[in-house]
């Protein structure tokens, strides 16, 4: 249960960054003249600074959370764990507790792909923070 919690409080707090910094980097696009860049470093208002210093402690929860689900059966938190207590709960006839193994298991596995995404999101994220650290620099 812990375990579970902790997955879905970094899925939310990695969505609620991400979707901040994907504005960020969607407004600065376009070859920003010199006054956005220095409206980006003054504290636009975006939260572009905040995000960027946190990209390192974020690409370590979602790597984690990654490695957690992707473990192998004896891994708590991971998805071949959850499917072994579904056929447990199968073979054992608990068709109730089967169900809700079963939706549960539906949920984590639909984890994996939003996490893998959010992972190549916040590479752009941290390019992008890095360009944006270089030209503040010259």
């Amino acid at each position: 249960m812990r375990t579970r919690n902790i997955a879905l409080s970094s899925v939310a707090a990695a969505t609620a960054l991400l979707g901040v910094a994907g504005t960020a980097a969607a407004e600065s696009t376009p070859a920003p003249s010199a006054s956005a860049k220095s409206g980006a470093k003054s504290g636009a208002g975006d939260g572009a600074q905040a995000l960027c210093k946190r990209v390192p402690k974020i690409e370590k929860r979602i790597h984690r959370a990654l490695q957690r689900l992707q473990g192998k059966a004896g891994r708590r938190g991971s998805v071949a764990r959850l499917e072994k207590r579904v056929e447990k709960a199968k073979a054992a006839g608990h068709n109730e507790i089967a169900d809700f193994l079963n939706h549960k298991l539906t949920h984590r596995k639909s984890l994996v792909p939003t996490l893998q995404q959010r992972q190549k999101d916040l590479a752009k994220v941290a390019t992008w923070c890095r360009t944006q650290h270089n030209a503040a620099s010259s």
